[in-house]
């Protein structure tokens, strides 16, 4: 059981939404009305961008959310969600993507209804992809994110795109801010392991829409495997590893396109993807433990995102700290 004893919470906890983001212009507008609806009203919305250059700013100013700036050679996953949890009031923090968008208005009070338990520290909801979505990252979603809900999770698995967790254990537990990816899991991982309850809300379910390219794919799950590391330093994946799960993989979604009719739109894709989800994380087991800050940059923006505004800032203030 937990060490500490987490503030009583009440019947309808005091709720406050915090939304990562740079150039989410294409999709922060659609989260923000959504939320602006949903049956559980008026929570604080904070924005913490990371050097948007296109319109997230004003959007985000357009629905009254809270913005909080982190600097581009200052940011990771955790370091952003500290800041934005600092600013706020509430007492349950919702942490959600730029890129999602709810299922339904009854979103929010489904993903924090577990919170009545008060040994309940985190809870986390269903994902789908979009017609934009690649299918195999659709068939990993249906794989992780079930149809039916967990109340007491046996593991500390949970994703940070649709979450919530109890501010007054991440005051004890904050998020680990080097880790290049998968403060999610690691974060859940602790609060599990000190005796707290993870919950699976499949009924606060969202649409995640991934439009990647090829790099950003391959790239996203090399640093997640840098992080796995961190977080697993035992674990290992093999070239064994790779191709047995390349193949795997692939057949299991050629048979899942086959039962829904796709699988000649789908032929090339599935392979494709699977190939670049598992050289990225081959790749992640052999880089540096600490990847450099040009590979940060690699993994965090997109190419050529942040140049100009990076070049403007560095040579406007004294060099007193590497990019």
């Amino acid at each position: 059981m937990p060490t500490g004893k987490p503030r009583s919470t009440k019947k309808t906890p005091h709720i406050s939404i915090i939304v990562r983001a740079l150039n989410e212009e294409k999709h922060l507008g659609r989260l923000l009305t959504a939320i602006a609806s949903q049956s559980l009203p008026n929570p604080e919305v904070i924005l913490v961008d990371s050097g948007s250059t296109d319109r997230t700013l004003a959007i985000a100013r357009r629905h009254r959310a809270k913005i909080v700036h982190i600097k581009p050679q200052d940011f990771t996953f955790g370091r952003s969600l500290n800041l934005g949890i600092r600013k706020a009031s509430g007492d349950v923090m919702v942490l959600a993507s730029a890129h999602v968008f709810p299922e339904h208005d009854d979103w929010l009070r489904n993903l924090v209804a577990p919170f009545a338990d008060p040994q309940v520290a985190m809870a986390y909801g269903k994902q789908r992809g979009t017609d934009e979505s690649q299918f195999s990252e659709s068939q990993h979603f249906r794989k992780w994110f079930p149809e039916h809900s967990t109340p007491a999770q046996p593991h500390g698995f949970a994703n940070n795109a649709n979450s919530a967790l109890r501010k007054s254990v991440w005051e004890t537990i904050p998020f680990d801010e080097e880790l290049t990816g998968l403060e999610d899991l690691a974060w859940a991982s602790t609060a599990h392991a000190e005796g707290y309850k993870i919950a699976y809300v499949a009924e606060a379910g969202v649409y995640h829409v991934h439009n990647e390219t090829a790099a950003q794919i391959m790239n996203r799950h090399r640093r997640e495997a840098i992080a796995l590391r961190q977080i697993l330093p035992a674990s290992t994946f093999s070239f064994v590893n790779l191709l047995s799960l390349f193949v795997r993989n692939t057949l299991s979604d050629y048979a899942a396109a086959l039962r829904q009719g796709q699988f000649l739109r789908q032929m090339i894709n599935i392979p494709r993807f699977r190939f670049l989800q598992y050289w990225g994380t081959y790749r992640g087991y052999r880089d540096p433990a600490q990847p450099s800050s040009q590979l940060k940059r690699v993994f965090y923006y997109p190419p050529d995102a942040l140049e100009p505004r990076l070049a403007t800032s560095q040579s406007a203030r004294p060099r007193d700290k590497s990019a």
